[in-house]
């Protein structure tokens, strides 16, 4: 073993020691220093900031009173892990569910540094309060007491958060009404995923979704092929998982399955416009169950309590969750004829599962390079936000399928550069990582 795989093993080691009960961060740390191993061995020097890149800079964790509709006191813990500002202010969306964490905080900030490597910097936040179930009277009081804590961190050159599991547009408009009311300014940067009537963008809905379908089109193309034709499994039913269908369809694919934390849906015939339009009315405004899928469409089968990795199909796109495709459901992803996973979730896959990918030729699209579309649009919100200014819906979709394109185009050529050509997981994980240690370097030990 070389002194510097040792070094990067010793690392790993300082986290454990320091957080010894936080699994999920220790499993995206420790992903993304195996894969750094090689590019060590070739440019040592940049084992200079691995102790660093490892911390964050600041970790934010506060009290999140408020009054549920019955006058009772609710108090949830909220968190704001701002992990890495040396390219750009600190970016990442806000979490709300009942599973969240320091540790899943942690782990999501830290994969958000190398997401966002192309201009600004990685942050994560969120809280374990679960808007499903609860009124619009109960949601907008949480929003207002969370953010009345999290204004004091944020600001558009300082932490832009956005949306995540749980904080879609509505809640985004509480968060930024509650922001302007606290700082008695008109500061559209702050927060990203809008409504357009206040500074949003064309295209931010459907950016992480549209962005992973594009990311596995440009993969696809690179190998000779392509999305059309395809039977398809996508897991969710939310942000991700709509308009990741939709995409996929444009792009000639069959979108077979959905789900959610109830189980999936099974539809032989597809789920094309006409019911994509039923499950978006139903999770974004009924607050429904995918289960109501099978009830509402003939010959549609709903599965409870299982995920859809069972299912022939050609291309998968896991978009839930964290850790949703284990070892033993990428054994059948294979055996069932799947010969692509692009990743619209953060980190679905574990590493059993991709390691499994890899032994079987599986092309894999990880997260931090396939599900970059919805930053990436952040960014451009960002900037349309500075120019006081609007790009139309066919402007940002160009730019965002560029985008993605580069992002493909920067994984591959490192991955070539390490000697692992085609393992898009190394290379997004060096690509990233090059930008910030560069930067890191360059500003000192800070």
């Amino acid at each position: 073993m070389s002194t510097t795989d040792n070094y990067v093993d010793e690392v790993y080691q300082e986290v454990l020691r320091r957080d010894p009960d936080q699994t999920e961060f220790h499993q995206a740390v420790y992903e993304v220093l195996q894969s750094l191993k090689p590019l060590l061995r070739l440019e040592p020097q940049y084992a200079d900031v691995l102790n660093r890149i490892v911390e964050p800079e600041r970790a934010i964790v506060f009290r999140v009173p408020w009054a549920d509709d019955d006058n009772a006191i609710r108090v949830n813990r909220g968190f704001r892990v701002q992990f890495n500002g040396a390219i750009g202010p600190y970016k990442g969306g806000l979490r709300f569910h009942e599973s969240v964490t320091l540790s899943i905080m942690k782990f999501l900030a830290f994969e958000q540094i190398f997401k966002n490597s192309l201009s600004i910097g990685g942050g994560k936040g969120g809280s374990d309060f679960d808007p499903k179930g609860r009124s619009e009277g109960e949601v907008m009081r949480f929003c207002q007491s969370f953010m009345t804590e999290l204004s004091h961190h944020i600001g558009a050159n300082t932490d832009i958060p956005a949306g995540d599991i749980g904080v879609g547009g509505r809640e985004i408009g509480y968060l930024f009404g509650q922001f302007r009311r606290l700082k008695k300014t008109y500061e559209a940067g702050v927060l990203t995923g809008k409504a357009l009537s206040y500074g949003g963008s064309e295209i931010r809905p459907e950016a992480t979704g549209y962005g992973c379908a594009y990311f596995a089109q440009e993969m696809l193309e690179h190998h000779g092929d392509s999305l059309k034709d395809k039977r398809v499994l996508i897991s969710g039913a939310g942000n991700v998982a709509q308009f990741c269908v939709e995409k996929v369809n444009q792009l000639g694919g069959k979108c077979v399955t959905m789900s959610d934390s109830g189980g999936y849906i099974y539809d032989e015939n597809g789920i094309d416009a006409e019911k994509l339009a039923f499950v978006m009315d139903l999770k974004n405004n009924q607050r429904g169950r995918i289960y109501e899928y099978a009830e509402r469409y003939k010959g549609a089968k709903y599965y409870k309590d299982e995920r859809p990795w069972n299912v022939p199909a050609d291309f998968a796109f896991p978009c839930a969750t964290q850790n949703e495709i284990d070892g033993e459901d990428a054994k059948h992803l294979v055996a069932n004829g799947v010969r692509g996973v692009c990743e619209g979730a953060n980190m679905p896959s574990t590493p059993d599962a991709i390691a499994i990918y890899h032994q079987n030729e599986v092309l894999f699209g990880p997260a931090k390079a396939a599900n970059a579309g919805g930053v990436a649009t952040s960014a451009l919100e960002m900037s349309q936000n500075s120019l006081r200014m609007s790009w139309s819906r066919d402007d940002v979709d160009q730019r965002l399928r560029h985008i993605m394109v580069d992002i493909f185009n920067n994984a591959a050529k490192a991955a070539e550069r390490v000697g692992s050509p085609g393992n898009l997981a190394v290379g997004a994980n060096i690509a990233g990582f090059l930008k910030v240690a560069d930067a890191m370097l360059a500003q000192g030990v800070v």
